[in-house]
């Protein structure tokens, strides 16, 4: 900032005298000669930071092996410097003073009357730092809160972008996905899946696990390596409960619906083959009902 002072004097006065020698008259000569070199100096810096800066920035990321959940606000982080760091520059050249000075002037003004409205952008931007930290969930991750779910597509310093299975964009505040609890299926390289298979009380419960068990066996997406099981869980009104556990990998959304889905028809098919039923439910009911004794004498008449 030295050199800068230094220079400035001679800058803005041989700038301002080639000004004014051009027909500018010497009263303005001085202020459009600091706008002059404010826009210079600011639009070098900001060409300067795109064409070095950020491209040195993604080979760095690239060279540490960092995904694109850690690269996106990253690079937006570098981004917000480089103006910053754009706009003091700019500053000093067009002697305008200290940047640091006035937006601390400026800052001091103004904290009265912004600071109720930053709370939520602060909270939502920490909250976003924790998100990049923690990485309870990842871009192209399936997650479910608050009976919302969908696929993150992006991952900012405030906000969160979730596509749906309805192919809705749903634009979330960081602070509600750290505030509550968050599923994540697709966390881990294995998801296990559960379905409850309901028979009646005269079929052959042994024979409907073997059934359960082989087709879970035969269908390609279901992992040998933990073994599927069954165990019967319920003895319900109408039906007993049998329930299959089994395990899939490299998990996703579509692959989770579809694996079930293929699943559980193979069962249902194989159980109609060998006359297993799955019952509806049903409800018997007993008791009496009181005839008033004219409606009775009028019925025999």
């Amino acid at each position: 900032m030295t050199v800068l002072q230094q220079v400035e004097p001679g800058q803005l006065s041989g700038l301002a005298k080639a000004l004014n020698d051009l027909g500018i008259p010497e009263a303005y000569a001085g202020p459009v000669a600091s706008l002059v070199l404010f826009v210079v100096a600011f639009a070098a810096v900001v060409v300067i930071g795109r064409v070095v800066v950020l491209p040195l920035v993604d080979r760095l990321m690239d060279r540490r092996g960092l995904d694109r959940h850690a690269k996106v606000p990253l690079k937006k982080l570098v981004t917000f410097v480089v103006y910053f760091a754009a706009l003091g520059v700019a500053f000093a050249f067009g002697g305008l003073g200290n940047i640091l000075t006035a937006l601390a002037t400026i800052g001091a003004a103004a904290t009265l009357a912004i600071g109720f409205a930053m709370q939520d952008v602060i909270a939502n931007f920490v909250a976003g730092i924790f998100i990049f930290t923690d990485k309870p969930f990842r871009i192209g991750d399936w997650i479910e809160w608050d009976g919302n779910s969908g696929v993150v597509e992006d991952i900012s310093l405030r906000v969160s972008r979730v596509r749906t299975f309805d192919n809705e964009l749903l634009t979330v505040p960081n602070s509600q996905l750290t505030d509550g609890v968050i599923k994540n299926p697709v966390a881990k390289d294995e998801l296990r899946m559960q379905f409850l298979f309901g028979i009646g009380y005269d079929d052959d419960i042994d024979e409907a696990t073997e059934i359960i068990l082989e087709e879970a066996e035969a269908h390609e997406d279901i992992l040998e390596d933990p073994e599927p099981s069954v165990r019967l869980t319920e003895l319900g009104d109408s039906s007993v409960g049998l329930k299959s556990r089994v395990w899939i990998s490299d998990p996703s959304r579509s692959d989770f619906v579809a694996t079930r889905g293929e699943y559980v028809q193979a069962v249902k098919e194989r159980f109609d083959d060998a006359g297993i039923d799955i019952p509806y439910p049903n409800r018997e009911l007993s008791g009496t009902v009181d005839i008033p004794q004219e409606l009775s004498t009028a019925a025999d008449d």
